[in-house]
């Protein structure tokens, strides 16, 4: 009977996974060294290069790219003059970066943008918030008494004269 429940575990359904490890949610991860290579060393992209990247840095072994390569100006991949985005982490054909960049128009136009948005936010508020802050420094320093309890009044028709914050 045990041995019914064994084989029932261990048989692979249409997606190619047992219960065992649907239940295990293992299914969703890679095991490490299950590049899907058949075996074979990970190794540079470009054409006529092919170095074995097993030793190389885990991001160059990621990327299948040698570390000459992901910063030469130009290279052949799959025939085309092609250069490595250091924003995006993979080949683009030349004519989509600007003179000698590393990085893609499309993904520097996004860094810019951001970096604009952010000395923008940063400008307009940094101004106004020391001119508020200097600004209600004076007014409670003249609304405290001699108790040094601070005296706010009230505008409009209130029946309170006077109100204090302790």
């Amino acid at each position: 009977m045990e041995n019914d429940m064994d084989e029932e575990e261990d048989q692979v359904s249409a997606d190619g996974f047992t219960e065992d490890e649907k239940k295990k949610k293992v299914y969703g991860r890679r095991v490490a060294g299950g590049g899907g290579g058949g075996g074979s060393p990970p190794s540079c992209l470009v054409e006529k290069c092919g170095i074995d990247l097993t030793d190389a840095k885990r991001y160059h072994r990621r990327h299948k790219v040698c570390e000459v390569h992901s910063k030469a100006p130009v290279v052949i991949v799959c025939g085309l003059r092609q250069r490595f985005c250091q924003q995006c982490s993979r080949f683009h054909e030349l004519h989509e970066f600007d003179e000698a960049k590393r990085s893609c128009r499309r993904r520097l136009a996004g860094h810019n943008e951001r970096r604009r948005k952010n000395s923008a936010e940063t400008t307009s508020e940094g101004p106004s918030r020391r001119v508020v802050g200097s600004h209600l420094k004076d007014h409670q320093c003249r609304q405290v008494d001699d108790k040094g309890k601070l005296q706010m009044p009230f505008q409009g028709n209130t029946t309170y004269k006077r109100s204090q914050i302790r």
